[in-house]
């Protein structure tokens, strides 16, 4: 027969490791009180540090779809390239194209009889000359309300 004061080694070994446990725990809260005392944490920092996981996670979401943004972009802008190509040589022979029509419309007008007709029609070179004589007497006006500068000889 087993002598009831005497452990078996199953209740022995059960009681190790709660002692164990025990002295983890006690440790652990000597080293949380030791720490606590040493540094003093405000709430808000150990709130912060306990949220800093899933800020690092959304940040590597965050720098994922920001990749993802940025590749897709440069895929865009090499299927643009030829029509940036395609606009500059293209703007410049826009520009003589203008160039030209001003030149005829300005020559048609100093056509005779072209002053009536283009007062019938209601495009006139002497308007677009009116206006642009009139937005150089406001520059001019506007620099002659200017107080001259002291020290410069007035003529």
């Amino acid at each position: 027969m087993t002598n009831p004061k005497l452990p078996n080694p199953a209740e022995i070994l059960a009681a190790a490791q709660a002692a164990a446990q025990a002295a983890a725990e006690a440790a652990q809260a000597a080293a949380g009180s030791a720490f606590d005392s040493a540094v003093r944490l405000p709430p808000a920092s150990a709130r912060l540090a306990a949220e800093l996981p899933d800020l690092v996670d959304n940040l590597a979401s965050t720098l994922e779809r920001l990749n993802d943004a940025i590749d897709r972009w440069e895929r865009m802008m090499v299927l643009m390239d030829p029509m940036f190509g395609a606009l500059d040589r293209l703007i410049p022979q826009l520009e003589a194209l203008v160039s030209v029509g001003d030149n005829v419309f300005a020559r048609l007008g100093r056509l005779p009889g072209m002053g009536t007709l283009g007062k019938v029609t209601g495009v006139s070179v002497d308007k677009e000359k009116e206006k642009a004589d009139e937005r150089a007497r406001g520059r001019t006006k506007a620099r002659k309300q200017q107080p001259p500068t002291p020290g410069r000889d007035r003529r």
